[in-house]
């Protein structure tokens, strides 16, 4: 899941604004007053233009200085609100709309924009309550009644699923499975897996098919995760590999379900196989479109090249996100809910870090709440879960970096931003020479911050369809482990919008 670090700071340049004006009768006439609303009204409008022009960075800097000028308008902070949720800090968004609030509790947008923080952070019980009061001040709101019935199923929904869970003795989906009587119909002309194992030939047949749209069997479908959940919960939490002088390994970053995209890696970088080993570091799927084709596709190479394919967990491998931002919805759209509910199961034994030659830490998010976190307790995380709100497992999949020292509040809402201070002390304790993550849109695919010990890779160019970024993926070779990135842009795929399969209270509240 990813966004710029930059577009989520705010701007602190010193302007006088309304308070100080107040504050000081010597300023204080009602002309200076006036400059001061106008020139807000300027920025508010150059902000609304880069908005729409998608270049949330600039918009969140002008709304910014329209605040500055004057901190008691709701509808700045309303629009930095929706600027924040587009680029994905969900944490900055929920303030934003709480501010708003407190200056006008009367701004009904203000109450929408919250709830669509909260529903993106999870919190599906505080988005409710914002819809209801919405619904009680506009009864006759067709679109208000609407969110809040949506809402209202959701947390239902989740209740319903927390009763079934406090069973300790829940089955798998695997033991409700009879995949060898399920049979294949006459009339599929698709891959097939060869005496039931998959095969160089079935992947290639696999990826051809996916690339005409079309669908692969369920029996196939089945046959992959069952077998991949086997091999996924035989490993570590921690999983460490050595690479020879000699040899290589690419590192991908966030693919998120851009199926074509991660054809044009293979393309690019030759297909998978056991001298030409991958990483890919989470968020496979969600957002976009083809998220079905992505997962399979990585499954099935987990299956074929154990050793040299390796997978992490990212925070959208996870239930609250997939509910949200469209996996749950294409796999109940192309497949079933008893299949959503099967990879749920396989994502959560999805190992969640990666040590290269014991010196580079590979994770999706980053580095940790508090200090003193060791490599021994990354292999004790119990991950056969969904992911705690806090925490060492939390913050390996949902924290960033920051360029200045110390930790700071996360601007996603979850977990934390770590400073340089921080990595040097992480490495020098557990004798690493950097950390390789991902997480956040580059726009060059890829970012070296903290005086080079950390790294970010992304692999999903224009994300989205609309944020116009490169992708990029990482050499590391044995002899020196010196990254070498390589760069590549986004290439054309079928009609199908990101998003398509995602809640439509998210499609909504991103409007």
């Amino acid at each position: 899941m990813g966004s710029h670090s930059k577009r989520c700071r705010r701007r602190r340049r010193r302007r006088i604004s309304l308070y100080d004006i107040c504050d000081h009768p010597d300023y204080g006439s009602e002309k200076k007053m006036a400059e001061a609303t106008n020139e807000a009204e300027l920025l508010k409008e150059k902000a609304n233009n880069f908005f729409k022009e998608k270049d949330y960075e600039n918009a969140i800097k002008y709304y910014t200085e329209a605040l500055e000028l004057n901190p008691s308008n709701a509808i700045y902070y309303s629009n930095r609100s929706l600027a924040y949720l587009r680029t994905e800090c969900y944490g900055y968004a929920l303030a934003d709309a709480t501010k708003a609030l407190e200056v006008d509790k009367n701004y009904i947008k203000g109450y929408y924009r919250r709830a669509t923080s909260n529903m993106a952070l999870g919190k599906f019980k505080a988005a409710l309550k914002d819809y209801e009061t919405v619904v009680r001040v506009r009864p006759n709101d067709k679109d208000a009644r609407m969110k809040y019935q949506e809402c209202n199923k959701i947390v239902k929904q989740k209740a319903f699923e927390r009763a079934i869970a406090s069973d300790d003795k829940k089955k798998s989906v695997v033991d409700s499975l009879d995949i060898e009587s399920m049979t294949i119909e006459d009339d599929y002309v698709g891959p097939k897996l060869e005496d039931g194992k998959v095969t160089l030939q079935f992947m290639k047949d696999m990826m051809d098919w996916f690339k005409d749209q079309k669908k692969l069997h369920r029996k196939c479908a089945y046959q992959i995760l069952v077998q991949v959940k086997d091999v996924l919960s035989k490993l570590p939490s921690l999983v460490e590999i050595t690479i020879k002088e000699t040899e290589k390994i690419t590192i991908c970053g966030d693919t998120h379900g851009q199926y074509y995209d991660l054809l044009n890696i293979f393309e690019l970088n030759g297909l998978p196989s056991e001298t030409n080993p991958y990483l890919f570091n989470g968020d496979f799927v969600d957002r976009g479109s083809f998220s079905v084709e992505v997962i399979l596709t990585l499954f099935g190479f987990k299956l074929l090249y154990p050793d040299h394919f390796h997978l992490l967990r990212g925070n959208h491998e996870t239930d609250n996100m997939n509910q949200m931002y469209g996996f749950e919805g294409e796999v109940k759209a192309k497949y079933t809910a008893q299949m959503f509910q099967l990879f749920s199961e396989v994502f959560q034994w999805l190992p969640l870090a990666q040590c290269i030659n014991s010196k580079v830490l590979v994770m999706h998010g980053g580095l940790f709440s508090e200090d003193g976190v060791t490599l021994e307790d990354l292999r004790k995380i119990d991950r056969n879960r969904q992911p705690p709100d806090s925490g060492p497992m939390c913050d390996l999949l949902w924290s960033d970096p920051q360029p200045q020292n110390g930790r700071s509040v996360s601007k996603r809402g979850v977990s934390c931003q770590f400073g340089p201070d921080v990595t040097q002390r992480f490495l020098e304790q557990n004798k690493l020479d950097y950390i390789v993550r991902s997480h956040e849109v580059k726009a060059q695919g890829y970012e070296v911050t903290h005086s080079e010990k950390c790294i970010t890779v992304f692999s999903a160019p224009n994300y989205c369809d609309q944020m116009g970024n490169k992708g990029a993926y990482i050499h590391l070779r044995g002899s020196d482990l010196k990254p070498e990135f390589h760069q590549f842009t986004a290439v054309p795929h079928p009609n199908v919008k990101p998003m398509a399969y995602a809640n439509t209270l998210m499609q909504l509240g991103m409007m």
